[in-house]
């Protein structure tokens, strides 16, 4: 159980960040020049997704600590920005699955019995 538990919250930690960086390619792809957006916010959950995806033990971490601004900008864009608010609450979304994913097999082995 505790294995399929790990392979079932990496699956989840990958296609959450896959699809955040989907997201902010729809989100910032569409401005007049939009590649310091697209590097600030694209490209960390990406290269984390793949690092994740090749086993990285850390990838999980970083994705933790990155989700936690990336969940402060989407809170901080749905109260400020009505056209954007959309973008805004799936990066919310988003970023507490991608903590919740990644810290999930930490708190199963911290709460865990242990036998003997």
């Amino acid at each position: 159980m505790s294995v399929f538990s790990g392979r079932l919250s990496r699956r989840v930690l990958i296609s959450a960040l896959i699809v955040l960086t989907g997201v902010y390619l729809l989100w910032f792809g569409a401005l007049p020049s939009p590649w310091a957006a697209l590097l600030v916010f694209a490209l960390p959950p990406m290269v984390l997704a793949m690092a994740a995806l090749r086993g990285a033990r850390t990838a999980g971490f970083w994705a933790a600590v990155l989700a936690l601004g990336w969940f402060s900008h989407g809170i901080m864009v749905a109260w400020t920005r009505a056209p954007e608010r959309l973008f805004a609450w799936l990066e919310i979304v988003l970023a507490l699955v991608v903590i919740f994913a990644a810290s999930l097999p930490g708190i199963r082995a911290r709460f865990s019995r242990r036998s003997g």
